[in-house]
């Protein structure tokens, strides 16, 4: 997010909406080394708005990765691909956590959201690793 005020009833209500955990590689915000950012889905200069529905919240690595970018080459088809969008679809159905720590992707739009957001990048996929051990991360949709 850049520079838009966000007031902290809103914050509070994209917070309090996913539970504290990023939208996009679902690492618990009590876990990560910085706050999560509020990240606008479709970003103000592409016509999205500071309203609920097109805000996510997002940790610091997925929210820089993302910036304000919209799609992606999909690398499997090389097309455009829009990326995951939290208000709009479900995590499951893009994405899953296999038992390793990696996040699958299961669509074009887990491709192009996985490869862009560097959601497996060997750091992330080890941080990943611990909080499933601790019982801390497991798959969306599968407990």
């Amino acid at each position: 997010m850049s520079g838009t005020y966000v007031s902290s009833a809103l914050r509070r209500q994209v917070y309090e909406r996913v539970g504290g955990a990023c939208e996009y590689c679902q690492m618990p915000e009590a876990m990560a080394f910085s706050p999560h950012q509020i990240d606008h889905i479709i970003a103000q200069k592409h016509g999205g708005t500071t309203q609920a529905d097109n805000l996510a919240l997002a940790c610091a690595l997925c929210n820089k990765h993302k910036g304000s970018d919209i799609a992606s080459i999909d690398p499997e088809i090389d097309e455009i691909i829009a990326l995951y969008h939290p208000r709009k679809q479900r995590w499951v159905e893009h994405f899953q956590l296999n038992p390793s720590g990696n996040i699958l992707p299961l669509t074009g739009i887990g491709r192009v959201t996985v490869s862009l957001l560097q959601l497996n990048r060997a750091e992330r996929v080890a941080e990943r690793q611990i909080l499933m051990q601790a019982g801390l991360l497991s798959s969306p949709g599968l407990t």
